[in-house]
C-alpha cells in the first residue's frame, strides 16, 4: 500500500479553506481561550433579550472560529492515524473544548429558566428570526432541564460512553477469531474486517464457518459483553427519567422532534411487509440452488456484475449519468466535488478506513473515500457524495443557525444517490447476469436498511422497556429477545443457534434508537426517487427543497413539505409496492 506522500494531489482533498497548515492551526488553538473568560462574563446574566442577544452573537463567532480547525484536525489525523502529531491536535483541542463545555454549561440552564411568555416574545421577535427554532426547542425541553448546578455535573459525564468504547476494544482489538478452512482446504483469517466478504463467498462451507465462529466466538465473552450493554441501557434509562421523560425511547425522539408514531408505524409497517423479504429470502434460495435456506445464506452474491476495475474519473462520470435526473445544477456539483478537491480518494498506508463525509459552515464538504475501482467503490462514493449534496444546499440557503440538518434526515440523500445510481445501472446492463446481480444487490441493502434495521430497533425497544418495567436483564433474556426477533424476521430461514449472540457485536446499540433512522431513511430515499423517476412534474423541485432546508423546521414537517410524509402509512405501502414492482422485474430475469 503506497504511503501518504505517493498519492497523487489531485486524489487528495484540500484542507487549506479550513486552516493553511498546522503552524496555522496551533496560532488560532492559541486564541480560542481569549473566547472563554468573554463567554463567562455572561453567566448568571441571560435573563433579558438585549444580554441574550449579544451572548448569542458572541458563541456564533466562537463557534465558527472552532468549527474549521477541529474539522482539520480531524480530517489530517484521519490521512494518517499512526502520526502521533497529527493526533495531538485533536486531543489538545479536545481538552480545551471539554473545558470550555462545562464552564458555559450555565447558558442551557439560563435560558431554559425564561418564562414561556418571554420565549414566545423572543420566537416572534425579528431580531431573534435566526435563533426562533432554537427557542422553540428551549421551550420544549426546558420542562427536562435541571438545575445549573446539575447540568454543569452532567455535562462532565461524557465518560459513560465508555461503555461503547469497551465493546468496540474487545470486538475489534482483543478477541481473536482465528482461521477458517474452505471447502478446498484453503485457510483464511476471520476477523470483524474479513467477515463480510466470508459471507458473501460462493462457499458455502466457508459461509457456514464464517457466520458460525464469529458469533459464537461473541458467545465466549456474553457474561462481559452483556453486562456491559446492561449497564449502557440502565444508563439511559435512568437519564430519561432524571429529565423527566417517559422512557428513554421517548427521549431519543422528543429531542429530535419526531413523533413516537413513525416509529411504531415504522414496526407495524415493516412487519406487514415482511413477505417481501420471505420472497427475497426464497428468490435467493432458488438461486443458490440449495434445498434448505440458512441464516449463512443470506449475504451471498448471485449473479455476477462486472470485474471491470473503474478508474475514479469513469465513476465519477456514472455517478453524474446517474443523478442527471436531478438537474445540471446537481450533476455540475459532482464535477465541482472532483474538481476543487472536495474528496480524499485512495487508500494509503495508516489512513482511516470506510467512507464518511463531513463539513462546517461557509466552506464545502469533504468525502473520505477509499476507492477500490469495483462497483461497491462507485456505490460508496455515490452515497457520500449524496451527504455532500445535502450540506452543500443546505449550507448555501439557510443562515448558519439553521443549516445544520438533523441526524434523522441525513440518510435520506446519500441513499437516494444510490437509488439513482442502482436504477441507473440496470437501465444500462448488458447481461441478464449482471441485472440479477443488480437487482441482488438492491434487495440485499433493503434488507440491510429497513429489515434488519427494524429488527434492531423492535430489540432496542424491548430491552430498554424491560428495564424501565423493573424487569431484570440478563445475558440470557437479552439472547433469547433477539432470538425471538430473528425467527420473526428471517421467517423461511433456517437459524442456527449461534444468531443468538448476534446482538452483541452491533456497535449502533450503544447509540440508543438510532438505527430506525436507516429504516426511515431508506424508505423516504425510496418514495423520492420512485417519484423523480416516474417523472412526477414536482419530484425534482420537491427533492432540491428537502437538500436545502437544513434544519429551519421540524425534520417530518421537512419531509411534509418535501412530498414524503412519515406520519401516512400510504408513505410506507407505496415504497413496499415500488419493492414488489421492483421484485418482480428480479423473479421474471430467472423463471
Amino acid at each position: 500500500m503506497k504511503n501518504r506522500s505517493e498519492i497523487e494531489e489531485k486524489y487528495t482533498w484540500d484542507l487549506t479553506p479550513l486552516c493553511k497548515n498546522d503552524e496555522e492551526f496551533y496560532k488560532k488553538l492559541q486564541k480560542i481561550n481569549d473566547y472563554l473568560p468573554k463567554l463567562k462574563a455572561f453567566e448568571g446574566k441571560l435573563n433579558n433579550k438585549e444580554t441574550i442577544y449579544e451572548f448569542l452573537k458572541l458563541d456564533e463567532e466562537f463557534s465558527k472560529f472552532v468549527e474549521p480547525i477541529a474539522l482539520y484536525a480531524h480530517l489530517r489525523s484521519d490521512e494518517v492515524l499512526s502520526d502521533d502529531s497529527r493526533q495531538e491536535m485533536g486531543e489538545k483541542l479536545s481538552h480545551i473544548l471539554n473545558i470550555f463545555s462545562i464552564e458555559t454549561s450555565f447558558a442551557s440552564s439560563e435560558l431554559s429558566k425564561l418564562s414561556n411568555a418571554m420565549l414566545d416574545d423572543i420566537i416572534k421577535d425579528k431580531k431573534f428570526e435566526n435563533y426562533n427554532r432554537m427557542f422553540e426547542e428551549i421551550k420544549r425541553d426546558k420542562k427536562h432541564m435541571l438545575s445549573k448546578s446539575e447540568e454543569k455535573l452532567l455535562s462532565g459525564m461524557n465518560f459513560l460512553s465508555g461503555f461503547s468504547s469497551n465493546m468496540e476494544l474487545l470486538a475489534d482489538v482483543d478477541i481473536k477469531f482465528g482461521n477458517i478452512k474452505d471447502s478446498k482446504g484453503k485457510m483464511h483469517e476471520l476477523n470483524q474486517s474479513t467477515y463480510t466478504n466470508l459471507v458473501r463467498s460462493d462457499d458455502r462451507k466457508l459461509r457456514r464457518l464464517a457466520m458460525t465462529k464469529l458469533n459464537g466466538t461473541f458467545g465466549d465473552y456474553i457474561n462481559m459483553l452483556a453486562n456491559n450493554y446492561i449497564n449502557d441501557v440502565k444508563s439511559n434509562c435512568y437519564f430519561a427519567k432524571v429529565r423527566k421523560y417517559k422512557s428513554a425511547l421517548d427521549s431519543a425522539l422528543l429531542s429530535e422532534e419526531i413523533d413516537k408514531k413513525v416509529y411504531d408505524m415504522l414496526i407495524k409497517e415493516v412487519g406487514k411487509n415482511l413477505p417481501v423479504l420471505f420472497d427475497y429470502f426464497k428468490t435467493k434460495q432458488k438461486l443458490l440452488g440449495v434445498k434448505t435456506m440458512y441464516v449463512y445464506d443470506h449475504m451471498a452474491n448471485v449473479g455476477h456484475t462486472t470485474t471491470h476495475k473503474y478508474t475514479y474519473d469513469e465513476a465519477i462520470e456514472i455517478i453524474k449519468k446517474a443523478v442527471s435526473p436531478l438537474g445540471e445544477e446537481y450533476v455540475a456539483l459532482i464535477d465541482r466535488a472532483k474538481n476543487e478537491r472536495w474528496i480524499d480518494v485512495y487508500p494509503s498506508k495508516d489512513k482511516a478506513s470506510g467512507a464518511y463525509q463531513t463539513g462546517v459552515n461557509g466552506v464545502h464538504p469533504y468525502v473520505l473515500t477509499n476507492f477500490e475501482g469495483d462497483l461497491d467503490s462507485i456505490f460508496t462514493l455515490a452515497h457520500e457524495l449524496g451527504h455532500a449534496m445535502h450540506s452543500y444546499y443546505s449550507d448555501k440557503t439557510q443562515v448558519y443557525q439553521k443549516s445544520n440538518y438533523p441526524i434523522f434526515l441525513a440518510e435520506i440523500a446519500s441513499t437516494t444517490n444510490e437509488m439513482l445510481l442502482i436504477n441507473y445501472l440496470l437501465s444500462v446492463a448488458k447481461s441478464k447476469e449482471e441485472k440479477i446481480a443488480l437487482y441482488n444487490k438492491l434487495f440485499d441493502e433493503v434488507k440491510g436498511s429497513i429489515f434488519r434495521q427494524t429488527m434492531f430497533a423492535e430489540f432496542e425497544e424491548k430491552v430498554h422497556s424491560l428495564c424501565e418495567e423493573g424487569e431484570p436483564l440478563t445475558k440470557d433474556r437479552l439472547c433469547e429477545t433477539y432470538y425471538f426477533l430473528a425467527m420473526k424476521y428471517f421467517g423461511p430461514v433456517k437459524l442456527i443457534k449461534e444468531i443468538r449472540y448476534e446482538w452483541a457485536r452491533i456497535p449502533h446499540f450503544f447509540r440508543a434508537f438510532y438505527v430506525y433512522k436507516y429504516a426511515t431513511g431508506m424508505i423516504s430515499a425510496i418514495t423520492f426517487t420512485n417519484r423523480i423517476l416516474s417523472n412526477d412534474k414536482d419530484a425534482r423541485s420537491d427533492y432540491i427543497k428537502f437538500l436545502s432546508a437544513g434544519c429551519s423546521e421540524k425534520p417530518l414537517k421537512i419531509l411534509q413539505n418535501s412530498g414524503c410524509d412519515l406520519l401516512d402509512a400510504k408513505t410506507f405501502s407505496s415504497c413496499f409496492d415500488y419493492l414488489k414492482k421492483m421484485m418482480a422485474e428480479w423473479k421474471a430475469l430467472i423463471d
